[in-house]
């Protein structure tokens, strides 16, 4: 067929007329032979590219069923991620895949998210930062982590723990981005809480709740601090110990919220009279103190301590109360008063307190300078401390009692137990140098025990020897009628019950200050001794914060007038109404009065016209050892 063909086609060019000779038949055949294999070739290859497109489709077809099963294995896999959010993006920075909490987080559907990018997803602004961040991961081949705080679709804000790290091919180039993140913020806020709370304690291990001052433990703290300080710098270091006047008669009479409130101005005062650089602290009660740091001239201390003094005096408005208080400060100064003692804050602050104590003893609302004379005082009242403890131990105790005479009958019929010290080398220790140690230092309870029990021993031996019976009184202290030593009390009545000896027998005698500073636990116990039938008599009446409405309010049988109305009996007209006021009063009240340091007969002569039902004093007796009463009263050998 493409032999004709040719032929016809030569004969066009060549002419009808032309017939090839056997040269053009031989060119034709072979033009004609190639052209039939051509076809068979083209045949073939038609025939092979179509079998092997339907291959290729078949193939490509289960590549496209893989991919697609082992996408949905991996999106199943990071859709069970139950917290962390995941996504992977190309070098473009268009998301390939991500799971369903990092499409919660964007608030929409996983198939919203893959194929975009983040210019597409979110502002503008915050894709440009994002793409930059990636870019940097990307080009370095470094992960990044970093905290990143994101709006949720609810409106909240979530802290979220980002990391980014670029993956690679097989040949190590990097392919894209993948993402992880991990909501991070209730960590943050315990971690907050934590730090919180870490503050917390540390301000209630350092500083007053009440005051926001720094407390015992934070000025000590920082006294050890300024210390070496001042030694560097070659300067002085003065510390102040400021206690309030009155506070306790405040805290008492307008309850103890009005109290606080106090405490809270007067911390505001004095830190107003100090520098930035000073330290103010309360160290407990109505107890404050000021480190004065870097003290160049003497006289600066003085005029703080004058400053804090003039504050503290002004009125303090609480509520509707109008109060005033006033301050006793001790002063110690450092270098000039430190020994060398290890312990220089203890020692320091020692000075400052025997100071201040010094300051209240004149007449309080003043300053003292720590002087080595206090020093002196303080070993010593140390020394007798270190005695007394053992006075206790060892029974160094005796009673003596002095006697009382019944005005209308001029016999002894009454005694007041007088407790003295037998001090091994000192020798007889009246009570007026020991009893105000026992009292600060708390062993005056076990001594008021040991002689309510010696005194209840001797007075059910000499009510035995009258009808009309006999009392003994014993003093007391208002330490022994803290809430703390109410067991005291009660043991002193099981120890009556226990011996068979009347109540009635024994006379507690108080002072006022008792009465004034009542709270409902010195009430109660007062009420327990009046209930065992034990009698109560106020002592040294008129000297201390006398008041018709305690006698009136409280079931007491005795008013002990005090001697320094006695000792003036013939000399002061005024003493003598005030005895015979006092006593008249006491009668209206049904109260007997007994009158105390009787030394000469015109005060006996007085007080009996006066109608004072009972007398004491030096014109009858002094205190005498209990055998010697025990004679006298089986004898009679004293009376009016």
């Amino acid at each position: 067929m493409h032999h004709r063909l040719l032929t016809r086609q030569l004969q066009r060019l060549m002419g009808k007329d032309f017939i090839p000779d056997e040269r053009w038949s031989s060119l034709l055949q072979l033009v004609s032979d190639s052209y039939h294999e051509a076809d068979r070739e083209r045949r073939w290859l038609e025939n092979t590219f179509t079998v092997n497109s339907e291959e290729l489709e078949a193939v490509k077809a289960q590549l496209r069923a893989k991919v697609e099963s082992e996408q949905a294995l991996l999106q199943s896999f990071i859709n069970s991620i139950p917290e962390d959010l995941f996504f992977a993006k190309s070098m473009d920075g268009t998301y390939m895949l991500c799971n369903k909490v990092f499409a919660g987080i964007m608030g929409r559907s996983v198939n919203e998210i893959v194929g975009k990018s983040d210019a597409q997803l979110i502002s503008a602004d915050k894709a440009e930062v994002l793409r930059a961040l990636e870019r940097e991961v990307l080009d370095t081949g470094n992960k990044h982590v970093q905290d990143e705080w994101i709006m949720l679709p609810d409106g909240t804000e979530h802290c979220m723990e980002m990391l980014r790290a670029p993956y690679n091919g097989v040949d190590g180039k990097p392919l894209g981005l993948i993402g992880i993140g991990r909501d991070v913020t209730v960590k943050i806020q315990a971690d907050e809480q934590k730090k919180e709370s870490a503050e917390e304690n540390r301000k209630l291990a350092n500083y007053d709740p009440l005051t926001g001052l720094a407390n015992r433990h934070k000025f000590r703290e920082k006294l050890k601090e300024e210390i070496p300080h001042a030694h560097r710098a070659e300067l002085s270091l003065a510390l102040l110990l400021i206690d309030l006047d009155e506070f306790k008669e405040i805290n008492d009479t307008h309850g103890h919220p009005v109290g606080d409130v106090l405490l809270k101005k007067a911390a505001d005062r004095i830190l107003a009279c100090t520098r930035a650089s000073d330290t103010v602290a309360r160290l407990g009660g109505d107890e404050f103190t000021v480190i004065l740091s870097r003290v160049k001239d003497p006289n600066d201390v003085e005029s703080v301590a004058k400053k804090i003094i003039e504050r503290l005096g002004e009125p303090f408005q609480l509520g509707e109360a109008v109060v005033h208080v006033s301050a006793s400060i001790g002063i110690t100064v450092y270098p000039k008063d430190a020994s060398g003692a290890e312990e220089q804050v203890d020692e320091l602050l020692m000075n400052a307190d025997q100071a201040m104590y010094v300051a209240k003893r004149q007449g309080r609302n003043r300053f003292s300078h720590f002087t080595q004379s206090l020093q002196t005082e303080a070993q010593e009242r140390s020394r007798l401390d270190t005695d007394l403890r053992a006075a206790i131990r060892e029974n160094q105790f005796h009673l003596q009692y002095q006697p009382m005479m019944d005005m209308a009958t001029g016999h002894i019929r009454m005694a007041e137990a007088l407790v003295r010290w037998d001090h091994p080398t000192r020798g007889i220790i009246m009570p007026r140098d020991f009893i105000p140690l026992a009292e600060k230092n708390g062993l005056i309870v076990q001594i008021g025990d040991w002689v309510f029990h010696e005194a209840a021993r001797w007075a059910s031996r000499w009510n035995e020897l009258f009808p009309d019976g006999f009392q003994v009184c014993v003093n007391t202290s208002p330490v022994q009628f803290r809430a703390e030593n109410a067991a005291s009390q009660i043991e002193w009545i099981e120890y009556l019950q226990s011996h068979n000896i009347p109540g009635k027998c024994m006379v507690v005698e108080i002072t006022e200050g008792v009465l004034l500073n009542a709270d409902e636990d010195s009430l109660k116990m007062l009420a327990n001794l009046r209930n065992a039938n034990i009698q109560i008599a106020i002592d040294d009446f008129g000297t201390g914060y006398s008041s018709l409405a305690y006698l009136h309010k409280f079931d007491i049988e005795y008013l002990k007038i005090d001697k320094s109305f006695i000792n003036s009996l013939s000399i002061d007209m005024r003493d003598t109404a005030l005895c015979e006021a006092i006593i008249v009063m006491a009668h209206k009240l049904g109260l007997q009065v007994i009158g105390e340091g009787v030394e000469h007969h015109l005060q006996d002569q007085m007080l009996d016209k006066a109608g004072c039902d009972f007398v004491q004093g030096y014109l009858y007796s002094r205190p005498i050892p209990a055998e010697q009463l025990d004679a006298i009263l089986r004898h009679g050998a004293i009376g009016r």
